[in-house]
């Protein structure tokens, strides 16, 4: 449980390197307006319009670079969850945003507010609790493959809605609700690479590769990464990364304890901890998220040196 835990905060800081790099890739593409010069149809525009953004972002050695982190988080994620739950390690991965504090600090050469602080320090309790109170962080249980397919096509149909219902809506809106739809792909993409170690690690590399879950990870990370850039670059930086980070962990756990034959431990006190500890990441999570530290806002100071120059111009 211990190696599983340190490995998932591992994939967390990977992952906050990648989030902060493929953001800024996709900035950087939509401010210059490359969009607009893109082939595509109404289809495409409508409801993924970040497909007209691939062939850009593809060009962009900082969206590369922010891929490399990107898939070694994905990789150390592997290993947690090869020696721990889904329902263990995704909620873990909310302190994604604790280490993007002192990097987006750096970044913005500011101090971290008050806000920052104590949302940090929410998301420190709530994990604290998370591993802390037994049977709140179930380690084990073995896979229904059969409640798997269903959570997968339930998921699929959940994630199309949300797609469309995004199409058309103002840039607060489209951002937290394709946020959902990013966050629900990988909390289901975490389960299907639960079932792929699994398999690597008891049938071996050659029933693995004729089995279903390494392709279906395959389309779920793509899916994911697409939706991700979509939100990010939808308006609300901090209404899309408070969108996943809050309902990859939440899905998480209601799918790792409905499709993995999880033992009931700890009772209704285990069932309190697990939402408090949960609502403690979330609060922390979007506190983070909404904080203009980690939004890479400029510092007042900076601002007011900045305005003499562009107005001398």
């Amino acid at each position: 449980m211990i190696f599983g835990a340190v490995l998932a905060l591992l994939a967390a800081m990977c992952n906050a390197l990648a989030a902060g790099l493929q953001q800024r890739a996709s900035q950087l593409v939509v401010a210059r307006r490359r969009l607009s010069e893109a082939p595509g149809g109404a289809l495409t525009t409508r409801y993924l319009p970040v497909l007209r953004q691939v062939r850009w972002l593809l060009r962009h050695p900082v969206w590369w670079l922010g891929w490399v982190f990107n898939t070694l988080g994905t990789l150390v994620q592997a290993g947690a969850l090869h020696f721990g739950s889904v329902a263990q390690v995704q909620p873990l991965l909310t302190t994604q945003l604790v280490f993007d504090l002192p990097l987006s600090a750096r970044n913005a050469r500011r101090r971290p507010l008050l806000q920052d602080w104590l949302s940090a320090v929410a998301i420190c309790i709530g994990v604290v609790v998370f591993l802390a109170v037994p049977g709140a962080a179930p380690t084990r249980g073995a896979a229904d493959r059969r409640a798997v397919l269903v959570a997968l096509v339930a998921s699929a149909a959940v994630v199309v809605l949300l797609i469309v219902l995004a199409a058309g809506r103002s840039g607060t809106v489209r951002a937290a609700v394709i946020g959902v739809a990013a966050g629900i792909c990988n909390a289901n993409t975490a389960v299907l690479i639960k079932l792929t170690t699994t398999d690597l690690a008891d049938r071996g590399i050659a029933a693995t590769a004729v089995d279903w879950p390494g392709y279906s990870v395959a389309i779920g990370t793509t899916l994911g990464v697409l939706l991700a850039q979509q939100a990010y670059a939808a308006g609300s930086l901090a209404v899309a990364v408070a969108a996943m980070t809050v309902t990859n962990p939440v899905v998480s756990t209601l799918l790792g304890r409905l499709t993995f034959d999880v033992p009931a431990t700890g009772g209704v006190g285990a069932l309190a901890a697990l939402a408090v500890s949960l609502l403690l990441m979330s609060v922390g999570a979007v506190g983070l998220a909404h904080s203009p530290t980690v939004r890479g806002s400029p510092s007042p100071a900076t601002s007011s040196t900045a305005k003499p120059s562009s107005s001398s111009r």
